[in-house]
């Protein structure tokens, strides 16, 4: 364990720390568990850490979801090697979201481009809301993902959930669709 002096110890550290916890105890399920160092590696690898310091690092609205499928893919190879077999990109997706969202969205950064177009976390809560309240017209959309599980989405799957996202979103920041996620309470 990496231990920093109280002189070095900075807000990109403390972000990240409290980001890799939320990320790893929100993205941790009963058929894929793992710890919170377990989860900090995996966002380590996949290098989402050098991305904090400015939102101009992240990559462009254009470009989110090709970036996030390669991010994922990193992440599925980084739990591969710390022999975490359920590790798919449904777990990957929601890692990466609860991090970014920690990190990035609610550090004050919500209204820069590259950062309303990041995706947020996708979770059973926030798909049975949409689905409830039909958000955007897309019942039949909220519906097949509700009936999938986040969980064990691949690619194709939360790739179709983002895009429901983006529509019923139209053209506000994704990260307000969670408007409709009752975690909180």
């Amino acid at each position: 364990m990496q231990t920093v002096s109280p002189s070095s110890y900075c807000i990109i550290e403390h972000k990240h720390r409290y980001s890799a916890w939320a990320a790893s105890r929100a993205a941790s399920t009963n058929t894929c568990r793992f710890d919170v160092n377990t989860g900090k590696l995996i966002i380590e690898a996949v290098g989402l850490k050098e991305l904090l310091a400015d939102p101009e690092l992240l990559c462009t609205p254009h470009s989110i979801d090709a970036k996030h499928r390669q991010w994922c893919v990193r992440a599925m190879q980084a739990a591969t090697e710390h022999n975490l077999r359920s590790f798919n990109h449904g777990v990957a997706a929601k890692l990466i979201n609860v991090y970014l969202k920690g990190a990035v969205v609610c550090a004050g950064h919500e209204n820069h481009a590259n950062v309303a177009s990041l995706h947020p976390p996708i979770d059973s809560l926030l798909l049975d809301d949409l689905y409830v309240h039909d958000v955007g017209g897309l019942r039949v959309t909220w519906a097949k993902a509700r009936k999938l599980r986040w969980s064990k989405f691949d690619s194709s799957q939360y790739q179709d959930v983002i895009d429901g996202v983006r529509q019923a979103m139209a053209g506000k920041p994704l990260w307000q669709v969670e408007a409709h996620w009752r975690g909180y309470q």
